[in-house]
């Protein structure tokens, strides 16, 4: 029997991307009573070479608006949609809605009513299948007219209906603007809307159902089968996600956390896989949450960058230097990446595309504002950020990451450490960027 009263389900494109996969979704739903509200992203790709729903709408509109016959590649997506209902054995009938949809293409549509309308015929789908009721996504999550989300009008209404409803489907990726008029999220939808669902229904446990049995420690492409995160905090998941980690976008776990439920990611295709456990805090999750001293979360990395680097005699007296050296970056539309620094030192970390074009004027606006003895850009460099809530307060947890680097005479051109003691970032070569991963993840992994 399951510890939780309350769980939202939100299921992925591959795992819905056809009657088989279906089944599999709604096995693992039927399997607890607790998972009573499921939202369903379109049907993704079923094969190598597949087409994902998504991309077919798009291609859907783009013919529309260049004047191209649109009903053969709109029959494709029926087929599609007419196979799945057929092969679940369903009496579903949705003639009706793509006739909405031609009449929609023949008026002149949007965009976003059309990429929405994988998640919605999906939801309607899987709805007929579980028997539960269909809510359009439309009625409860907003966006004002500008098309920023509306979080808290979007909560309230969403509340209310939940709160009359024991079970729902409800699709993910779209609401409305206040026209009426469909407005989709511009990246992560589903992930969105099922977090947004999970706090609108006040949810002990937010599953988001993938292809992958959760988290990996660093990118399996640099090391192969990398250990699974067993857990991970909000901060861990956001200094990994922002190192370039193929982790949920910020955007998509937002409204769980303000609301403080744990996500769990797991992979329909091996349901028993404990998956990765996401938490507010290690607070009330030990001692799952509480990892072996030194021990770390994750590795991860970026290439692209550069570094700016400035000296200047008793610059640590000057107020106001760092402010300038700031100012005039963001003047050239520009934003930093990192900042480490010493008394009389100062480095910035650039995005090389961001810089691309503009770095004899930076350096020359710099050098105005600031009057350094000395500065320089140095390209061709590589962040990689070791994470874990084990390294806090664990003395030799630096020394094992520069030991690792120095074993296989990796230069380290930057070095930054936040107070926190959450993370250790490196700078180096980028030519060095995968041995740098490989030789971390060795170290704090060997048994």
């Amino acid at each position: 029997m399951s510890k939780y009263q309350t769980k939202v389900v939100k299921f992925g494109g591959t795992s819905l991307a056809s009657a088989e996969q279906i089944q599999k979704a709604v096995a693992i739903i039927r399997a607890e009573d607790a998972r009573r509200y499921v939202v369903p992203s379109a049907p993704g790709k079923r094969f190598d070479g597949d087409k994902k729903v998504t991309d077919m709408l798009i291609a859907l509109y783009e013919a529309s608006e260049q004047g191209n016959p649109c009903e053969e590649l709109l029959g494709e997506i029926e087929q599609r949609y007419t196979e799945i209902v057929g092969d679940l054995g369903l009496s579903l009938d949705l003639s009706p809605e793509f006739s909405a949809i031609r009449a929609q293409l023949a008026a002149g549509t949007t965009l976003d009513y059309l990429a929405s309308r994988g998640e919605y015929l999906n939801g309607l789908i899987l709805a007929g299948y579980l028997g539960y009721p269909f809510i359009d996504a439309a009625e409860v999550i907003f966006f004002d007219e500008n098309g920023a989300f509306e979080a808290e009008l979007t909560n309230r209404v969403l509340s209310r209906r939940l709160s009359r409803q024991r079970n729902a489907v409800i699709p993910g990726f779209y609401g409305s603007l206040p026209n009426g008029t469909i407005k989709t999220f511009s990246r992560g939808g589903s992930d969105i809307t099922g977090a947004i669902v999970a706090r609108a229904a006040n949810a002990d446990l937010y599953e988001n159902w993938t292809d992958v049995s959760g988290f990996l420690m660093t990118d399996p492409r640099i090391v192969p089968n990398p250990k699974a995160i067993k857990i991970i905090t909000y901060r861990e998941l956001r200094e990994l996600s922002y190192m370039g980690a193929a982790v949920l976008h910020e955007d998509s776990i937002f409204p769980v956390k303000v609301a403080g439920i744990p996500i769990n990611i797991k992979n329909t295709n091996r349901p028993d896989d404990n998956g990765t456990l996401i938490v507010p805090s290690k607070d009330g999750f030990e001692p799952m949450a509480s990892p072996a001293p030194g021990a770390i979360t994750g590795v991860a990395g970026r290439k692209g960058l550069c570094l700016i680097h400035i000296e200047k005699d008793m610059m640590n007296q000057e107020i106001g230097f760092g402010a300038k050296v700031l100012q005039t970056i963001a003047e050239m539309g520009i934003s930093f990446e990192h900042l480490p620094s010493g008394i009389d030192t100062m480095s910035v970390v650039i995005s090389r595309a961001d810089l691309e074009g503009k770095e004899e004027e930076l350096i020359r606006r710099i050098t105005a504002a600031v009057q350094p003895d000395f500065i320089s850009l140095e390209g061709e460099l590589a962040l990689v950020a070791v994470v874990g809530r084990g390294m806090m307060g664990t003395p030799g947890s630096a020394a094992r990451v520069f030991g690792a680097l120095a074993k296989e005479k990796i230069n380290i051109r930057m070095i930054d450490q936040g107070s926190s003691e959450l993370n250790i970032i490196v700078g180096v070569n980028e030519k060095d960027f995968e041995r740098a991963v490989g030789a971390i993840y060795a170290e704090f992994t060997a048994s």
